[in-house]
């Protein structure tokens, strides 16, 4: 998963980046609205769920909801807030925010926020995700293979994730360094061989010794496995 994150308050931000990355996510940050706004338009697929504070200096972040979204942006939005009052939260709601969470706030609950978020049907995210041989359970981060239970690293899991989110699709190494690492990270860097080689040791192989992964030379990597019905 790769997250945004809007956010002015240095301090806080560096916070929640870090908590973040911890879990598991690959984390962007940016200060600046407009910077921001240029950012998620032109970056729209890259990103699994923006967090984006309301009060930055500019560009507010209803203003830059409200923007993106009149362009055909759908990545899910949780606006930071600072304000309580039920008609302010309507009205972020309007603007097509999908959640937003009051200032102070907890990491956890920040956490509990995300997840729902990315729960939701409208989002076509399942809670499990089932791939030949391969389970995924979003809810627990649970992979199973043959109904064993396997130990990923987190950029493991986050990179079986996408192939599991898109069976049978070619992914290039461009799209899985944008879903998996941070904006800043070098594509041209062999890190993405080193965790797939460890993924395939791990959950590559079928209990017939076929082949669950596919390089596609000078492109990237396929998932051959399918959908169970």
């Amino acid at each position: 998963m790769h997250i945004l994150i809007v956010e002015d308050e240095e301090r806080l931000a560096k916070a929640l980046k870090k908590g973040l990355e911890l879990k598991g996510y690959a984390v962007d940050w940016l200060s600046d609205s407009e910077k921001a706004r240029n950012r998620i338009l032109l970056y729209r697929s890259e990103y699994d769920l923006i967090i984006l504070d309301l009060m930055l200096p500019g560009v507010d972040g209803a203003t830059i909801t409200d923007s993106v979204r009149k362009e055909g942006v759908t990545t899910p939005i949780i606006i930071l807030t600072a304000r309580n009052e039920t008609e302010h939260k309507v009205d972020l709601l309007n603007k097509g925010a999908d959640d937003y969470i009051v200032k102070p706030f907890s990491f956890e609950e920040l956490l509990s926020r995300i997840n729902a978020v990315l729960r939701r049907p409208a989002q076509s995210k399942p809670v499990v995700l089932e791939v030949g041989p391969l389970e995924m359970d979003m809810a627990t981060r649970v992979v199973r293979k043959d109904g064993e239970e396997v130990s990923l690293t987190l950029k493991e899991y986050a990179l079986l994730e996408c192939f599991m989110r898109q069976p049978g699709e070619v992914l290039s190494r461009e799209k899985l360094f944008d879903h998996v690492w941070d904006f800043n990270s070098l594509s041209w860097s062999n890190v993405l061989d080193v965790h797939m080689k460890n993924l395939r040791k791990k959950v590559g192989v079928d209990k017939h010794g076929d082949q669950l992964f596919e390089t596609v030379r000078g492109v990237g990597y396929r998932l051959v496995a399918q959908p169970r019905a």
